[in-house]
């Protein structure tokens, strides 16, 4: 499938809000609502227009270069706008909550409550099938862990409704790591096509279950750390995973609906931004290190959820609905002619 690349004028836009607004000393929600309007305005006039081309991407399994897709392997992802989430990254961060620190952005608090009543009123994909739905409710819980890992494995650049259905088929064939060891890696291949990257998700799911027998006894680590160890397995999908399989809150887990939504709303300082050069070089890492070093940790489990389904109702990645937004007078991609 081929994507679009990358823009990124609405972050840039939302970085020069929030500079501008902070050195005004504009602060509060009543403060920042006319600036708002004011500032976005003349960024939208300052920024130059990018010219838009269609690439065909897959992240290399060693360090997350591009490459050309095999049209065999051709992924099922939503078009997101902005840089897409290799399957398994390994990178290491530069962003540090030190480039963060006493930041927050403007009219946070309002933005967040609006999304969440947009989000009442309009059901999203991964209320009903995301990967916390997709698992055997009446397996025993190691079994449901890990049945909740698997269908993460999954996700990565594939559509909540191909990989709803996916898990369907393997649960049907039988989902235990015993299971997709024995299973043949062309039956494997053929139970979760079409999910993006298909082939290499099924030597992942193989390697990782085998793993899972050897050192923790069939069920999953209980960690981040460990989960990351795990072959296809990345921060956002450990962080995930840690809230959903174990209950326990490690992190933000940032897909590309949080990484682009982040952008769009101006909530990664201007320090990140400037640090990475260049808007397109932000990795999901960033994002995850920026909004946690603002964002209240009583908020960590409910964001990925609130703007993931955000992202796939109202903001989605080309055409976002703008006019349907309650946030519209203050978020700086709504002056942008989409």
């Amino acid at each position: 499938m081929a994507l679009r690349k990358t823009t990124t004028r609405a972050a840039v836009l939302a970085s020069r809000y929030q500079t501008r607004g902070r050195k005004t000393g504009a602060t509060s929600d009543a403060q920042n609502g006319p600036l708002a309007a004011e500032n976005l305005t003349k960024g939208c006039n300052e920024v130059p227009s990018r010219k838009r081309s269609s690439v065909k991407i897959e992240e290399d399994e060693a360090c997350g270069s591009p490459k050309t897709l095999k049209s065999d392997d051709s992924p099922s992802t939503d078009i997101s706008g902005c840089k897409q989430e290799p399957l398994d990254l390994k990178e290491e961060p530069i962003t540090s909550k030190d480039d963060c620190a006493s930041w927050s952005p403007a009219n946070w608090m309002r933005i967040v409550e609006n999304i969440r009543k947009m989000r009442k009123d309009v059901p999203a994909p991964v209320d009903t099938m995301g990967c916390d739905m997709c698992h055997d409710k009446e397996e025993s819980p190691a079994i449901q862990r890990y049945q909740i890992l698997v269908s993460l494995m999954l996700s990565s650049q594939t559509k909540d409704q191909v990989t709803f259905a996916a898990m369907g088929r393997l649960r049907g064939h039988g989902l235990t790591p015993e299971n997709m060891i024995a299973t043949d890696e062309s039956v494997l291949q053929e139970l979760i096509k079409p999910v993006g990257f298909y082939k290499r998700k099924a030597i992942y799911i193989k390697k990782a279950s085998q793993i899972l027998l050897d050192s923790f006894g069939g069920d999953i680590p209980e960690s981040v750390e460990e989960l990351c160890k795990l072959p296809g397995v990345g921060p956002k999908m450990a962080h995930i995973c840690m809230n959903s399989a174990w209950n326990v809150v490690s992190g933000i887990g940032v897909d590309t609906h949080v990484h682009r939504i982040s952008q769009r709303l101006g909530w990664l300082p201007p320090d990140v931004i400037r640090k990475r050069k260049k808007l397109e070089n932000l990795t999901p890492e960033d994002t995850r290190i920026a909004l946690e070093s603002w964002l209240p940790r009583d908020l960590w489990s409910e964001v990925n959820h609130l703007l993931v389904g955000f992202g796939q109702t109202i903001c989605k990645p080309v055409g976002p609905m703008c006019s349907e937004c309650l946030n519209c007078s203050i978020c700086p991609a709504s002056k942008i002619k989409w």
